[in-house]
């Protein structure tokens, strides 16, 4: 990754700063594409006449809206909700929902501007959006989870659509959540518009594998990863930060290639297996009990938890994080390499610290950044909105398949533009550079928008 701004793009970057204080984590995301796009404005002057970056970083509409819902003891409770609506020059806004007490504006727009790149990447229709609340769903009914849904969709359902912008999951939302939401927008609108939601359940238009997708899809791009360099997972030892859905199904297909993975955690800790990762007590502790990751040491004798620990100094060949933003430090990188690491693919949004991608760089580590490696989810949420358009529904092996056929396109795409723009191997200049121009071609083919 290159340290500095090229001299044409440091002013956007001083202005993106300008009109937007405090938010750190959107900064943070559009520093990390700007520092790639140097080359671009070389190759394709024009972009700097049209003024396509400042137009990328602006979201086409921010939505903000206060959620008042009663808990189970009668008592009132207000949070805040958001929708940016970012860039929709491919499609319709695409980007999932997520709850939990960090959300602010800002972390919503770094996540919306990531998912314009991202869902550029997948090669399908859909443009770049997110939303969420401060709202936390931990140790609250669902009652309480329901009523709040329901509040929120009732301001959320006038935003939204099949054609304009399709919300889905994210932290803290999954098929409940998205269930509750849907069953409002339908209870409001009085249409059963599958496409409006994905996420959704298998009885009600869900999509097969799409719970599997996001972790599934990093698996599937570390593999291509390590295939360029003459490599395969097959006796890799891997560790996976998170415990959520994506961390579950990164660990399932990464066991399933041959690794072995003997690492996990959660918001408290780490739990460490030596045996490897028992995926059928971990489904059933996070995904039937929702029990916290104390419960696994309980049941399984060979493993560990460490209270407060830190994955990543946990010796591995592979690491995955697969939680949350800015987990993995330069400090974390170090140790990592130190110990045998030679691949890093982000099943999170933005899990690694700018000075951690530049220390796994430098070392030559096989590193994807998660709006490329974490992009089936996505993809695997527009061919749901294709089968709800269709009317259709696909078996698993199917919806598989196109997810493992797009995830190896999306690898071949960030690679080969790494070569042409005179960075070969650096996914993170390959993935930012292949989304900015398939963005900026539209915009620019649709005249001033």
């Amino acid at each position: 990754m290159v340290a500095g701004l090229d001299e044409k793009l440091e002013p956007i970057y001083q202005d993106v700063l300008r009109r937007n204080p405090g938010e750190t984590e959107f900064h943070q995301a559009v520093r990390e594409v700007l520092e790639t796009l140097g080359p671009v404005l070389v190759k394709y002057p024009e972009f700097a006449e049209q003024k396509m970056i400042q137009r990328i970083c602006e979201p086409e509409r921010q939505i903000i809206f206060r959620v008042p819902w009663q808990d189970d003891r009668g008592q009132i409770q207000i949070n805040r909700a958001f929708r940016v609506e970012f860039n929709s020059a491919l499609g319709p806004y695409k980007g999932g929902m997520r709850f939990h007490p960090s959300v602010y504006l800002g972390i919503i727009k770094f996540l919306g501007f990531e998912q314009i790149f991202k869902n550029a990447l997948t090669g399908l229709p859909i443009g770049g959006g997110k939303g969420g609340s401060d709202f936390d769903p931990k140790g609250k009914s669902d009652c309480e989870i329901m009523r709040f849904c329901q509040s929120l969709m009732t301001e959320l359902y006038r935003h939204i659509g099949d054609h304009t912008d399709v919300p889905a999951g994210d932290i803290g939302v999954g098929e409940r959540e998205v269930g509750y939401l849907f069953g409002q927008y339908k209870r409001i609108t009085n249409r059963y518009e599958s496409g409006v939601l994905t996420g959704k359940g298998l009885s009600w238009g869900g999509s097969r594998a799409r719970r599997e997708a996001t972790g599934f899809g990093t698996i599937y791009f570390l593999e291509e990863m390590l295939k360029i360099r003459g490599d395969s997972l097959v006796g890799k030892t891997c560790v996976v930060s998170g415990s959520g859905n994506v961390a579950i199904y990164a660990i399932e297909k990464a066991k399933a290639l041959g690794a072995r993975v003997i690492a996990c955690s959660d918001s408290n800790g780490v739990v460490v297996d030596r045996d490897g990762i028992d995926l059928g007590l971990l489904k059933q502790i996070k995904e039937v009990e929702r029990r916290r990751l104390t419960a696994y040491v309980q049941e399984k004798t060979s493993a560990t938890y460490l209270e407060n620990g830190c994955i990543w100094s946990i010796p591995c060949q592979v690491a995955l994080p697969c939680a949350t933003q800015n987990e993995l430090t330069a400090k974390d990188a170090k140790t990592l390499i130190e110990q045998g690491c030679i691949a890093v693919a982000e099943g999170a949004n933005m899990p690694t610290t700018p000075e951690g991608i530049r220390v796994f760089q430098d070392a030559g580590i096989a590193f994807g950044p998660g709006k490329a490696a974490n992009a089936g989810g996505v993809a695997t949420s527009a061919l749901e909105m294709q089968q709800n358009a269709s009317r259709d529904s696909w078996t698993f092996d199917y919806t598989e398949q196109r997810l493992k056929t797009i995830m190896v396109a999306i690898h071949r795409r960030c690679h080969e533009t790494s070569e042409e723009f005179g960075a070969p191997g650096n996914y993170v200049v390959g993935a930012n550079i292949a989304g900015f121009l398939k963005v900026g071609h539209a915009m620019s083919a649709m005249g001033l928008i």
